[in-house]
């Protein structure tokens, strides 16, 4: 369909234990779109799947049965893999890992060099790229000697300068301290917001999956609940017994909810629990 960025039918993925000479099964007949101008949130405890499904949208990784359409291409056809990774772009969890060059402008300029693109227009798209991350100031920098946030946003920036449709964030901010994650998912929800860009990230942070659109719940290969942060988050007891948290201000509704208190059990956000606890007086 044309107003979908990605469609995943009937995706399964095995790959081989080398030790044991067996197959497992990492995704198990996945079938999802997202949108185009979607802000998707992936949950799952590790091993459920979820870096193994992002790596399929951007074609890192080929589906032992089953497509993953792009923007229209599929993923399985190698005549299609650089179009799908200048459309389907991705950011990792080591910053250092993605940095290439030794002035922040340059890394940024690092893409569109590679596609050939004129100077004149690596240069609007460098200095449009920095601007939406909030670092046009440190254009001149060293990347080396900016915090963990900044260095994750100059790499985002690189993304972006390659004009791509959708950015999946595969546990981005997992190395930050709490401020360098804060910078990082403003940015996120700016693209998002602002530039319509197609998000899909991919967390262990609940605080951060409250912003999406539309959460993703997976567990072993496959997908086991989808809905709004609402609709996810208010089922406490699924997800602790997959091995995930819920947000802070829900996890305090279930506990009041247990201690007899008539609250409401989809609560996500501090302003929400105090305008409750305000009603009940």
């Amino acid at each position: 369909m044309k107003n979908n960025m990605v469609e995943c039918r009937n995706v399964t993925y095995k790959y081989e234990d080398t030790e044991t000479k067996t197959f497992n099964l990492a995704l198990d007949n996945i079938n999802v779109n997202v949108s185009k101008g979607e802000f998707l949130v992936i949950l799952g405890r590790n091993g459920s799947g979820k870096s193994t499904f992002a790596k399929h949208i951007n074609a890192l990784m080929i589906p032992t049965s089953g497509n993953i359409i792009v923007d229209g291409l599929d993923t399985s056809d190698d005549n299609n893999v650089w179009t799908i990774r200048n459309k389907a772009g991705m950011v990792f969890q080591n910053p250092d890992n993605q940095l290439v060059a030794t002035i922040v402008e340059e890394d940024v300029a690092f893409g569109p060099e590679n596609l050939g693109i004129t100077p004149d227009e690596i240069r609007r798209r460098v200095d449009n790229s920095l601007k939406k991350v909030d670092m046009y100031a440190y254009r001149k920098h060293a990347p080396h000697l900016l915090s963990g946030g900044q260095k994750q946003r100059v790499a985002i920036a690189g993304i972006l300068a390659m004009e791509p449709e959708c950015i999946i964030f595969d546990e981005s901010t997992a190395m930050l301290d709490p401020l360098g994650r804060n910078e990082v998912i403003n940015t996120i929800k700016s693209l998002n917001a602002n530039s319509n860009m197609t998000i899909i990230l991919i967390t262990h942070y609940m605080e951060e999956a409250i912003a999406a659109d539309r959460i993703i719940v997976m567990d072993k290969g496959k997908i086991i609940k989808q809905g709004s942060p609402r609709e996810v988050f208010r089922e406490v007891e699924i997800m602790k017994n997959i091995g995930l948290d819920v947000p802070q201000m829900t996890e305090l509704a279930y506990e009041l909810r247990k201690s007899g208190i008539d609250i409401r059990n989809d609560i996500l956000t501090i302003d929400e629990m105090v305008n409750e606890l305000c009603r009940l007086k």
